[in-house]
């Protein structure tokens, strides 16, 4: 056959050459690859400190309750002991690092307070009194 208008698609695809087998579906595959590291991984391999909020926790029955998981890496633990959170020679790294985060969490409660108190009219009232020779005392 030469192509004329009797043949088939296929016959005019191989022009009569022999007739190939249809190829197989090949499965692509992806190469395989590492999966991506964590954020904790990757600040340990570039030797950076690593500390997260993993969960909170809020107790319904009284919602000024509540607790959270933190995860960190022994790069965290170690500039925590330098800065002095170890306090006793069998501290855990969970000791150190709640110790850590009660000091975080009591400065923020600190931090929140005096804010208030700058912002109360009556804590910026002040009392002053007369002590003679051009002096007074300011309460």
């Amino acid at each position: 056959m030469n192509g004329g208008p009797d043949m088939g698609i296929f016959d005019r695809l191989f022009d009569g050459k022999k007739k190939q087998k249809p190829a197989k579906d090949k499965e692509i595959t992806q190469p395989k690859t590492k999966p991506d590291k964590t954020a904790k991984e990757l600040a340990t391999d570039q030797g950076e400190p690593y500390v997260s909020i993993v969960k909170m926790d809020i107790n319904s029955e009284n919602l000024h309750e509540g607790s959270f998981e933190l995860d960190w890496n022994s790069i965290f633990v170690t500039r925590l002991v330098k800065a002095g959170y170890m306090m006793r020679p069998d501290d855990t790294d969970a000791d150190i690092v709640d110790r850590w985060f009660q000091n975080v969490c009591r400065n923020v409660v600190m931090e929140t307070w005096e804010q208030e108190q700058a912002m109360n009219p009556q804590a910026r009232f002040t009392q002053s009194r007369d002590l003679g020779d051009g002096r007074r005392e300011v309460s």
